[in-house]
């Protein structure tokens, strides 16, 4: 069991990617166990970012939580993830996801691929590149051939999967999932079990160690309240037994967020990553973040 973080942490905005870095560094300081980095269309590239922390940490896991596949060729996220991996030193862990239609497709202005059949024809293709097999597929959504095999490089994959044929496709082709906004019922009752036996569980959390409880709590409300528009959110926040998202996030003191943060882990989740939503000053980043070091040297 493990906790990690997300960087870069608000309520830092217009952040740049030294500071992020300067996070980076501060969050393996303070003990964590892993960094992640998301990706936005409008951001910093979350592959690149991972492959320059991996310079300038030497402990941490680093992922990415997570790089949407759509639009985004199998070929080019592999090379951008071996890079990662060997800039880490091993360290690297590829987190992808399927991203929301009705958010992407108008972004990218291409068509989104149906969702699961996508899914599954793109971690083919990366498990032949990552293993260094050869490469000559044709699929309905994916096509990928390569003239001689790439040099096999073990980059671990998760999939931020939560419904029922995303997990079993996960289940059979990835290292595991990394679900978000999924309560420790939601993990347990569906994502446990719908993602089968051996595999890794990330349950992807937002907690805040702050003593400004109502503020926070206003904060999580307008940041979180657009995944109620999101199909696959309103699912697991379903599944889960709350009404909206700004319910899962742990607020309170140390005691009140370890308590929320052990109760994943008696759900089934095999590590717990501590995203910055409604992070609210430097203090409450500061408090949290300590509260990560703490959990992991004491075994959460």
């Amino acid at each position: 069991m493990s906790v990690g973080l997300t960087l870069p942490a608000l309520p830092r905005e217009n952040i740049t990617v030294t500071e992020v870095l300067d996070q980076a560094r501060e969050a393996e300081e303070a003990g964590a166990a892993s960094i992640w980095f998301a990706q936005l269309p409008w951001g910093p590239d979350a592959l690149a970012v991972a492959a320059l922390a991996g310079q300038v940490t030497s402990r941490v896991e680093i992922g990415t939580s997570v790089v949407p596949i759509y639009p985004r060729h199998p070929l080019v996220l592999a090379a951008a993830a071996r890079t990662a991996s060997e800039a880490s030193g091993g360290r690297f862990t590829l987190g992808i996801g399927l991203g929301a239609k009705n958010f992407l497709e108008p972004v990218y202005g291409t068509p989104y691929p149906p969702p699961v059949r996508h899914l599954r024809e793109y971690l083919t293709v990366l498990r032949a590149l990552f293993a260094g097999e050869q490469v000559d597929f044709t699929g309905s959504t994916v096509e990928a051939h390569l003239p001689e095999p790439a040099s096999a490089t073990p980059v671990s994959v998760l999939v931020a999967a939560m419904g029922p044929q995303a997990l079993r496709v996960t289940g059979e082709l990835a290292d595991g999932t990394l679900p978000y906004l999924a309560s420790p019922r939601a993990i347990a009752n569906l994502i446990v079990p719908g993602i089968g036996p051996g595999k890794r569980v990330i349950a992807a959390v937002p907690a805040v160690v702050t003593s400004d409880v109502d503020a926070v709590r206003e904060i999580a409300a307008q940041q979180l309240g657009f995944y109620g528009s999101i199909p696959s959110y309103q699912r697991i926040l379903k599944e889960g037994g709350v009404e909206n998202a700004a319910e899962l996030v742990l607020i309170g003191d140390e005691e009140t967020v370890a308590a929320g943060v052990q109760r994943y882990f008696d759900a089934g989740a095999t590590d717990v990553l501590l995203t910055q939503t409604a992070l609210h000053t430097d203090e409450d980043r500061r408090r949290t973040w300590r509260l990560t070091g703490e959990l992991n040297s004491s075994g959460s």
